[in-house]
């Protein structure tokens, strides 16, 4: 007579299954070489005074330089992240100058508007950055020395033109050529209108 065990004997007889080991993927990211990481972007000597004056700025609670230096400090940190960063101080006298016209033109909008209380604060932003530019050391293009840049462009162009004959564009692009870098005190602007009167003039 054959012996009779237990349901759950026979149950804990049946075949183990064994599941499969999970096979663990550890995903590496590559490692970036030291050779081709980023270089950090050059800054102008200048910007160094600036970011100095800002904190004897802030113990004098100097509000119209405090507000002077962190414009021009936060846009040359914006620029750096970009693909046209301030690097020189001949960029950073160019971003002090159109900052400074930007203010005078905000004081003459103040006044034809009666407000002189905020003509007085945008002329005194202008006067702050008119020091900077005055104190930065950085040799400037005066116009003058633009027109004369202009009259040799010019020359050359004609020298170089099989009709003897200048063009707007041929003389603009030499004139903007030669003062790529150069700290300016004329806007570009006034630049474009010196070669159009050169040349009505050649």
């Amino acid at each position: 007579m054959a012996a009779r065990f237990p349901l759950r004997w026979l149950q804990a007889l049946r075949p183990i299954r064994l599941q499969p080991a999970l096979r663990s993927y550890h995903v590496t990211a590559p490692l970036r070489s030291a050779s081709v990481a980023d270089a950090a972007p050059s800054t102008p000597p200048f910007l160094a005074t600036l970011k100095a004056d800002l904190k004897t700025a802030m113990r004098a609670k100097d509000a119209q330089r405090l507000a002077v230096l962190r414009a021009i400090i936060t846009t040359t940190n914006n620029a750096a992240k970009t693909d046209s960063p301030i690097a020189t101080d001949a960029q950073l006298i160019a971003l002090l100058r159109r900052n400074m016209r930007a203010n005078l033109d905000a004081a003459e909008q103040a006044r034809a508007a009666q407000r002189e209380d905020l003509a007085e604060k945008e002329d005194a932003q202008a006067k702050v950055l008119q020091d900077y530019i005055e104190n930065s050391g950085v040799k400037q293009v005066t116009e003058a020395e633009v027109v004369e840049l202009i009259s040799r462009t010019i020359d050359e162009v004609k020298a170089a033109s099989a009709n003897g004959k200048s063009s707007l564009g041929a003389v603009m692009k030499g004139v903007q050529g030669a003062l790529k870098g150069r700290a300016l005190e004329v806007e570009m602007a006034r630049v474009s209108e010196l070669v159009k009167e050169a040349i009505n003039k050649a």
